[in-house]
């Protein structure tokens, strides 16, 4: 039985196939990458619809990493793994302390800024070195429809991350 989605968490996905005997490129979103064969089970989701699969086998290749997933015995079955998003249980991953945060939470949170100005939607983030970036595209009901880059810095810009609301408060002056 699939669990409901809210009880799960998006790791990864599958990039495109490798060789011919069914295994497939991982691009995982965790840290250390590797990391992503730690936790399961996997469900992936393709067009909307979740279903369990297990992991045969996988390991580091070149830069990145391949899996060799059940019921995907040749390059054919491979391929239509293309984009398939790799969920997990949430209850599989590390506890986070009350101001630590799951990138892939935070995707879909509105912002706000401390006078309730709608400047859009997380639609990623980005590790640049110096701090990580959200990037905030405009939706329904946002200022503008501008893209904007803020920097994660939390108490300087990032005020409050409210998980029931879905809403980040951010210190930001929405004409920049």
């Amino acid at each position: 039985m699939v669990p409901d989605r809210e009880s799960l968490i998006q790791v990864g996905h599958v990039h495109t196939a490798y060789g011919i005997k069914g295994w497939v490129w991982v691009m995982s979103r965790t840290d250390p990458i590797a990391n992503i064969f730690s936790y399961g089970p996997w469900y992936l989701d393709r067009g909307g619809v979740l279903t369990e699969v297990d992991v045969l086998s996988s390991r580091p290749q070149a830069k990145g990493l391949v899996a060799h997933l059940a019921h995907c015995p040749d390059r054919n079955a491979a391929d239509a793994l293309f984009g398939a998003g790799i969920w997990v249980p949430k209850a599989a991953l590390p506890t986070l302390e009350d101001d630590e945060y799951y990138w892939s939470e935070l995707i879909d949170m509105t912002v706000v800024t401390e006078q309730d100005v709608l400047l859009g939607r997380i639609h990623a983030m980005m590790e640049t070195g110096a701090n990580d970036v959200i990037v905030v595209r405009a939706c329904e009901g946002s200022l503008d429809d501008q893209e904007r880059l803020l920097p994660w810095l939390p108490g300087r810009v990032v005020r409050f991350v409210d998980r029931n609301q879905r809403r980040v408060r951010v210190d930001w002056d929405p004409t920049f």
